[in-house]
């Protein structure tokens, strides 16, 4: 063997390493997350409201009924339509505010993962829920055999990431994986 063919023989792992490396360090997150199954999201408006103007009180001289929100810093106010297809879900996720979510059409799976027994609750449509979001670690799933959708309002801090993906899927709830 001569120099030349020995020196690239040394060097070429060299060289290949640092590649596989970076390689790998893009690959491994996919492997480990829990992405969106096939959930169409739809952005149907977004407001945005300064330091105070979410400071909302209301009685609406309703003895049985109050309302009050204090919100410190700048918000963004989204409205979103997800449309799941039977067998769609959202993958594991959380948001940095609290989201209020009406199922307009089918009906929705909601895991939590603060549930230990991670116990699914159903909704079907004309029927809400809220997520208070704040690290609160969710799954929504249509196990039905019909399309779905859903409307949410979400609070959120001004330009915060809407969405957060967990990984890995929390231990003590199903597995759940997506069907294509």
């Amino acid at each position: 063997m001569n120099t030349m063919t020995q020196f690239k023989m040394r060097t070429l792992p060299l060289l290949i390493a640092p590649l596989l490396i970076a390689l790998g360090g893009l690959t491994s997150p996919l492997a480990h997350a829990t992405p969106v199954c096939g959930v169409v999201t739809e952005t149907l408006a977004v407001g945005h409201y300064p330091n105070g103007s979410l400071d909302l009180l209301c009685t609406a001289n309703l003895p049985a009924w109050l309302l009050k929100t204090i919100v410190q810093g700048d918000s963004d106010v989204y409205v979103t339509r997800h449309t799941f297809q039977p067998g769609n879900h959202t993958g594991w996720h959380s948001h940095p505010g609290p989201s209020l979510i009406t199922v307009i059409t089918g009906t929705l799976t909601v895991y939590e993962a603060s549930d230990r027994t991670c116990t699914p609750k159903i909704y079907t449509a004309g029927q809400s829920f809220t997520d208070l979001g704040c690290g609160d670690v969710h799954l929504v799933r249509n196990e039905g055999n019909v399309v779905a959708q859903d409307v949410a309002v979400q609070i959120i801090p001004a330009g915060a990431q809407r969405r957060i993906d967990v990984t890995p899927a929390p231990s003590n709830c199903p597995l759940i994986s997506c069907p294509f």
